[in-house]
């Protein structure tokens, strides 16, 4: 119970990194919000000119525009070098690979999508991962992009 309890207060937590950049409705609902498709960027803390941007289904109707609503796990992911990249050392040498970069909640309790990194080091390329879970059961539905580490000018 204590651990429960504990799991729900560090979910909560995580503070919102994204961006809105920009929705469109995809089913009309009489009542309460459309459910719509919300494309979002954040910026990866650890690597500055590094941008991700996540596209994820969003429930509308009045459960979704009380926040009660439990979102779908479809999601798209996009990252991009918009900037030049420094890796820290700690990623170079993958201490930090599965570190999650992003998470947002998608449902009143238990559910979060996630954005997790690592860096492929043979092919200098960070490589970012989007996935769906819940604390009983997760999704495999899954998303991937991957930025080549290249000169900046």
């Amino acid at each position: 119970m204590k651990k429960t309890i504990l799991l729900l207060l560090f979910s909560f937590s995580f503070p919102l990194h994204a961006e809105e950049i920009g929705e469109v409705s995809t089913v009309f609902k009489l009542l309460g919000a459309n459910h719509k498709i919300v494309v979002e960027a954040f910026d990866d803390p650890d690597i500055p000119g590094a941008t991700c941007y996540l596209s994820r289904a969003k429930k509308g109707g009045i459960s979704g525009s009380l926040g009660l609503a439990e979102d779908p796990s479809d999601a798209s992911l996009a990252c991009r070098q918009v900037g030049p990249i420094a890796l820290p050392e700690k990623v170079r040498n993958g201490k930090m690979d599965g570190e999650r970069v992003f998470k947002k909640n998608t449902s009143i309790l238990f559910k979060t999508m996630q954005v997790v990194r690592f860096y492929d080091e043979k092919r200098k390329v960070l490589v970012y991962l989007t996935y769906s879970d819940r604390v009983i059961e997760g999704s495999p539905q899954n998303s991937v992009s991957a930025i080549p580490i290249m000169p900046w000018n």
